[in-house]
């Protein structure tokens, strides 16, 4: 079983930044897991923000973000980070980490579902 905490969210004007942090605490270790960013917006679906491959360290993002958040990953903190700039009011969601074991950083954004989530952290940007 794999645990993940997200931290960092919170409330910002537009065009501000943050930086959230997908933390596995305990013995797991994310270096053998593909990664990735989700958010949902109320009454929307869950959508694809970002992912990081599990061996390559190779990124998608979505196109909404990409110019403006990027995903990383730091494997000897057990940490991956979404920095997150030039925030819009429609940047506004719960996000939430996931992780599959092995995966690519395309096949976080094409599969449906994910082996592991987080509990997702509030982000609201206000105009």
């Amino acid at each position: 079983q794999v645990q993940l905490v997200e931290s960092g969210g919170g409330s910002v004007q537009a065009g501000g930044s943050l930086r959230l942090a997908c933390v596995a605490p305990g013995r797991t270790f994310i270096r053998g897991y593909g990664m990735g960013w989700f958010r949902q917006a109320p009454g929307k679906e869950r959508e694809f923000v970002g992912a990081i491959s599990w061996s390559s360290g190779s990124t998608l993002h979505a196109d909404s973000v990409k110019g403006r958040f990027t995903i990383s990953r730091d494997n000897v903190k057990n940490t991956v980070y979404l920095q997150m700039n030039g925030l819009k009011p429609e940047d506004t969601a719960v996000y939430y980490c996931a992780a599959d074991f092995q995966a690519t950083a395309q096949a976080m954004r094409s599969k449906a579902e994910h082996d592991y989530w987080g509990q997702g952290t509030q982000v609201t940007v206000s105009s």
